[in-house]
């Protein structure tokens, strides 16, 4: 397919003042004169610049070139980048459609083994995102990173404070575990939380992820697709968000986040949503912040060591005896990362097999040399 007739190019004031040969600019390939070719990219940028979601006017806006005037500025850092932007996606005739759009791009990109960079407009964009893996006969997790719980289901909200209630009700239900990151307990309707405790899926308040950013490593290393509200920021690292808060992830969490979200050998999309120019200060600190995340992206991308087939010598595998259901737990450590898994028992075929072995972190391993069964294990087996 030509993507031509769905993007812009990105304006070539942008990127003309830029001559520094170590910047990023001068290591990708950009929509300029002509759209860049796409299939042999490992990761392509999607600039979507619609915000009716949040209840402004479509197009208005132009987030995605404010980050690209402060990511193409960066240093480029290690690996061979093979990447593309594709410019900014054409806004549909009403918001429907700028989902389809940007569905049907990360349907061909995935395809391709491409993986989507979206820079956002309104949050409720991740909806687009998630759809692209509609026919891909697979079961996905979802990361989300939002201070909100996006869950309203009333008439008149706008697009962005219930697109997740679009994702759990959307058909066919492909969505396996749902994994949300960073919400305000005094935003939120406390009856949201229950919802997703029944379902299975998990929530962890700001505090306790800013307190424990390592243990949320595996969480982060399940997830299939990213999606990121800056809300989730800090106001005074990210005041370019129109519910900036003033408690929040700092700049660098959002960093390390991002980091180990690269790392992750199953994540195959990332969205950066929720940020409006006009609200940022005069230095566009925002747009900096989105920017360096998307560059410590792409560093952890490029440090991704494979790690998937645990029967190789690269594992140790280690079997713990149980004295109660399961009679034995079967974890494996990465001898070059360090890294810990954790095998649930499932079917050998279906949808489930690859989920069939979970990330986890040492302390659930020490959980069960003492007898108990990791609340990890518990969770996952619930899921299936």
């Amino acid at each position: 397919m030509d993507l031509t007739i769905l993007f812009s190019p990105v304006d070539e004031s942008v990127y003309s003042s830029i001559s520094s040969t170590s910047s990023v600019l001068k290591s990708i390939k950009i929509f300029g004169e002509k759209m860049p070719e796409y299939k042999d990219a490992h990761l392509a940028i999607i600039g979507v610049n619609e915000t009716r979601g949040a209840g402004h006017h479509a197009g208005k806006s132009n987030s995605a070139d404010e980050v690209r005037r402060k990511f193409y500025q960066l240093k480029k850092g290690t690996g061979a980048y093979r990447i593309v932007d594709l410019g900014n996606l054409n806004p549909g005739i009403d918001l429907d459609e700028t989902y389809v759009r940007l569905s049907e791009v990360c349907r061909i990109l995935l395809e391709n083994n491409v993986l989507p960079v979206i820079i956002g407009g309104s949050h409720d964009l991740d909806y687009g995102q998630y759809w692209a893996y509609e026919g891909f006969e697979k079961l996905v997790n979802l990361l989300n990173i939002d201070a909100f719980l996006d869950l309203e289901d009333k008439h008149g909200a706008p697009a962005n404070r219930k697109h997740l209630h679009k994702i759990l009700l959307h058909e066919p239900n492909y969505l396996l575990s749902y994994i949300h990151l960073g919400y305000q307990s005094y935003l939120i309707d406390p009856s949201s939380i229950s919802v997703l405790e029944k379902l299975y899926f998990e929530a962890f308040r700001v505090g306790h992820v800013r307190t424990n950013l390592a243990e949320m490593e595996p969480s982060i290393r399940q997830a299939d697709l990213l999606s990121f509200d800056i809300t989730a920021i800090r106001s005074s690292d990210a005041p370019g968000s129109d519910s900036a808060q003033p408690f929040g992830l700092s700049g660098e969490d959002a960093c390390q986040i991002s980091w180990y979200a690269g790392m992750n050998e199953k994540l195959s999309s990332l969205g950066i949503y929720g940020y409006s120019p006009d609200l940022d200060d005069t230095h566009k600190k925002t747009a900096s912040v989105i920017a360096t995340m998307i560059w410590y992206f792409i560093e952890g991308y490029y440090h991704r060591k494979n790690e998937q087939d645990f029967k190789g010598n690269d594992f140790t595998k280690y079997k713990v005896s149980m004295p109660v259901e399961p009679e034995v737990l079967i974890f494996y450590k990465s001898k070059f990362t360090e890294r810990w898994w954790m095998e649930i028992p499932m079917p050998t075929k279906g949808p489930y097999t690859r989920n069939s072995v979970v990330p986890c972190n040492y302390s659930d391993y020490q959980t069960a040399t003492k007898g108990d069964v990791p609340d990890r294990y518990i969770m996952a087996l619930s899921k299936f």
